[in-house]
């Protein structure tokens, strides 16, 4: 028996409530937040220390989710045409393109320097 039978078993007994999954009006969902992007200050480095002598431009700041920070990372390997990562709220762009990235992360509406 998995968690999920388990669950199910509590349900039918009645030991758990059942929970009405309709929308309220006025009540906005937890994960629908507004973005704060125009708030958050975004600061786009360089740097080479611990890449065995490669240069990789940093833009740190985001506090965004994330799914969002993935998709913006993904965007911007997109246009920049350069390969990247993204976590723990700091995007990395794999060569030298401060110039280029910061363009591109206030054509997307952040605060970045």
């Amino acid at each position: 028996m998995d968690w999920k039978d388990a669950l199910a078993n509590l349900q039918e007994s009645g030991t758990i409530p059942q929970v009405d999954d309709t929308p309220q009006e006025g009540v906005s969902p937890v994960n629908e937040a507004p973005s704060n992007k125009k708030k958050d200050k975004i600061h786009v480095v360089i740097e080479k220390k611990g890449r065995k002598g490669k240069t990789a431009t940093i833009a740190e700041g985001f506090t965004c989710s994330d799914e969002e920070l993935l998709e913006l990372a993904s965007r911007a390997k997109q246009k920049l045409g350069c390969g990247g990562s993204a976590r723990g709220g700091e995007i990395l762009i794999q060569g030298e393109c401060r110039e280029r990235l910061v363009e591109f992360l206030r054509g997307e509406g952040y605060n970045a320097k």
